[in-house]
């Protein structure tokens, strides 16, 4: 596409007369956006820039079947839970939207998997490993 700016994506979105079928949403309150993972059918999330990928824990918690980047953490955080496609691909990043919207088996399985793999990460487990670092670091044992 060439272009990352909204209103550039935009103005693509209306050449190719996508406007009736692609909403762009901007601002999504948190109550709202639980509605939107439930409601989804494919989580398309071709990130360049990530830091964690919290999103692909929501849409697989919610039960949507993932497609993510294979940069950053995101394959990590997807674990086998996930399509993996290079986010400069837009063949691919399309091939693999078509492929999860059509293969019922395939989407039932990383759904099954993304299940299994949000079970990874809580606040919990996080919390109990950061506290494991600092005492580490501070030359202590954590004490359960």
């Amino acid at each position: 596409m060439g272009c990352h700016r909204r209103d550039c994506i935009y103005e693509v979105a209306q050449r190719l007369h996508l406007t009736e079928r692609v909403r762009f949403l901007g601002y999504v309150p948190d109550a709202d956006v639980i509605a939107l993972y439930q409601g989804a059918h494919v989580f398309c999330f071709p990130s360049l820039y990530e830091g964690f990928g919290l999103p692909i824990l929501e849409a697989q918690a919610y039960g949507v079947p993932v497609m993510t980047a294979t940069n950053s953490a995101l394959p990590e955080i997807a674990g086998d839970a996930a399509l993996l496609v290079d986010p400069t691909d837009v063949d691919a990043i399309a091939d693999a939207m078509l492929r999860l919207s059509r293969d019922e088996p395939l989407r039932q399985k990383l759904i099954a998997a993304g299940y299994e793999n949000v079970k990874r990460f809580s606040w919990e487990k996080a919390a109990r490993e950061t506290l494991a670092v600092l005492l580490a670091a501070a030359g202590k044992r954590a004490q359960d």
